[in-house]
């Protein structure tokens, strides 16, 4: 959480494609501002933002806090991805569909919603949904998955893949990595992951 401003300055976002932020990079200062910021520069110069809502309780002092800066960030977001604990805790619903409807509000995009064993879904601010079907795994450490799925996600959507598409990459990274017991040195590889899609019904 020591992200700063300066730090922000020095990286080249205007010269990326996307930019991934955290809820947990939004936790604390200095990294809560330098975390808006790059957003808010993102936005300025087109690149994408895709917020990971990745709820972390032990990181914040009030999940209304919690919530309020979530929905504060939302305009500088194009995407934004979360498991029905955490959009539910971003936007004080009761409901996973109060939820997502009050994402869209915010987002310029897409929300993706991870169901878990039950895949994914994209939902746009058109108005458009995509179900994306799980993967049949043995589950033995749950640790990098959010992770894993944002990184498959986010290659097919930079690859230009649709969203249900890529959202069954989400699906496919994720899958892998719970099935080993380490979290980022055993995050799969793209062979991998395209290897487990075509064994199990292609996307």
């Amino acid at each position: 959480i020591a992200l700063t401003i300066d730090d922000v300055l020095a990286t080249p976002i205007a010269d990326s494609r996307l930019l991934l932020i955290s809820g947990t990079g939004l936790s604390k200062e200095p990294s809560r501002s330098a975390t808006q910021y790059a957003a808010e520069l993102a936005h300025k110069v087109d690149t994408e933002v895709v917020l990971d809502i990745d709820y972390r309780p032990d990181q914040w002092h009030d999940a209304r806090a919690f919530g309020m800066t979530i929905r504060v960030t939302l305009p500088l977001c194009d995407i934004a991805i979360g498991t029905e604990d955490e959009i539910k805790a971003a936007t004080g619903e009761q409901t996973a569909e109060d939820a997502v409807a009050r994402l869209l509000a915010g987002v310029r995009k897409a929300v993706v919603f991870k169901r878990g064993e039950a895949g994914s879904t994209v939902y746009t601010t058109d108005g458009k949904v995509y179900d994306a079907p799980p993967f049949h795994v043995e589950v033995l450490n749950v640790l990098g998955a959010g992770d894993a799925y944002a990184s498959g996600f986010i290659y097919g959507h930079l690859q230009g893949w649709d969203w249900g598409q890529a959202a069954r990459m989400g699906n496919a990274t994720g899958a892998i990595v719970v099935t080993r017991q380490g979290c980022a040195n055993d995050m799969p590889t793209l062979e991998e992951a395209l290897a487990l899609v075509e064994a199990q019904g292609g996307f």
